[in-house]
C-alpha cells in the first residue's frame, strides 16, 4: 500500500514514487569504461551438428559478455539469462550468431562476447578388435561482434599419446611416453566438422587414444607410438603443416601439451597464424 497522498486517476503514469528504480542504468562518473561485463558459468542444453548422426545433444557452460560504455553503472543481467532460456533446447552452431546477435540488441551493446564450452563425444572403434566405444572431446565455440562483425572460433582440446624420441633412441629396453593435450583454435571460411578437426591432430600424434582396447589393440597402439615418436615441437608443426593445408581455415592457434612421465612438470609448445595476412 502506498502512502502517496495525490490523488489518481488510471489513465496516469505511476507515481514515481511507487516506480521500481532501475539502477543499472543510472549514470557513472568515473569515466571508465569495461571491456566486458556480465554473467560466467551458467550451464544450458544445446545441440551440435554430429557427422555421422545427425545431432547430438550435450549440455554447454555459458559465459556471457557485452561492452559496457563509461557513461553507464551497470548492465541488466536478467537480460543474459532470458536470451538463453528463449531459445530452449535449439541453441546450436546455426543459432550461435543469431543468439549472439540478439545479445547486443538488446544490451543496446557495440560489441558483445559469448563462449559455449560443451563434452563432445566421438564413437570410435578399436584398431584391432573393432569394438566400439565413445571418446570424450573438450570443445569451445566462441563468438564475437565487433561493430556488427560476427566472428567464430571453434577450440578443441583432443588428448593424444607421445612417445619420446630420444627415449626411444638411448634406451635399450624401450621409451618413456606419456599422454598429451593438443589445443587448436580455428577460425573457417566455412563449415569443418568437429571430427575432422579431431582426425587432424590425432594423426599426428604418436598415437590417438580409445576409450576400450582389447588385448590385441593394445599391442597395437604400444608398438604404433613406438613407430611413431614426437617431440612436443614436432607435434605442433606436424598439426601446423596440416592446418595450413586446408583452404577452410582462415587462422588458428595450435597448442601441444606433454604430461611427461620421468618429470614432474610439462613440455610445452605454440604456433600461432593467421593465414588471411600471409
Amino acid at each position: 500500500m502506498s502512502d502517496c497522498n495525490t490523488p489518481c486517476d488510471q489513465a496516469a503514469p505511476a507515481c514515481e514514487k511507487d516506480a521500481i528504480a532501475d539502477v543499472q542504468n543510472y549514470a557513472d562518473s568515473r569515466q571508465i569504461a569495461i571491456d566486458k561485463v556480465g554473467i560466467k558459468s551458467i550451464r544450458h542444453p544445446v545441440k551440435v551438428a554430429d557427422k555421422s548422426e545427425g545431432v547430438q545433444h550435450t549440455i554447454a557452460m555459458f559465459n556471457m559478455n557485452v561492452y559496457l560504455p563509461h557513461n553507464f553503472k551497470g548492465t541488466h543481467m536478467s537480460r543474459f539469462v532470458e536470451i538463453l532460456n528463449s531459445y530452449e533446447r535449439e541453441i546450436s552452431v546455426e543459432s550461435f550468431e543469431s543468439m549472439l546477435r540478439e545479445m547486443v540488441q538488446r544490451l543496446e551493446a557495440e560489441s558483445g562476447h559469448v563462449e559455449m564450452n560443451f563434452p563432445y563425444f566421438i564413437n570410435k572403434k578399436a584398431p584391432v578388435s573393432g569394438v566400439q566405444s565413445l571418446l570424450d572431446y573438450d570443445v569451445t565455440f566462441i563468438g564475437e561482434i565487433v561493430k556488427g562483425k560476427y566472428q567464430l572460433t571453434i577450440k578443441i582440446i583432443i588428448p593424444v599419446t607421445s612417445l619420446c624420441p630420444c627415449s626411444k633412441k638411448i634406451s635399450e629396453y624401450g621409451a618413456h611416453n606419456q599422454r598429451s593435450h593438443v589445443t587448436v583454435a580455428v577460425r573457417t571460411n566455412e563449415m569443418v566438422w568437429i571430427e575432422e578437426i579431431v582426425r587432424m591432430v590425432e594423426d599426428q600424434a604418436s598415437c590417438e587414444l580409445y576409450g576400450l582396447l582389447k588385448r590385441p589393440d593394445e599391442k597395437f597402439v604400444t608398438e604404433r607410438a613406438y613407430d611413431n615418436p614426437k617431440f612436443v615441437e614436432d607435434m605442433v608443426r606436424d598439426v601446423a603443416a596440416a592446418l595450413n593445408a586446408d583452404k577452410r581455415i582462415d587462422a588458428y592457434v595450435v597448442e601441444a601439451e606433454n604430461f611427461e612421465s620421468i618429470h614432474n612438470h610439462s613440455a610445452y609448445a605454440l604456433i600461432e597464424r593467421d593465414k588471411t595476412e600471409a
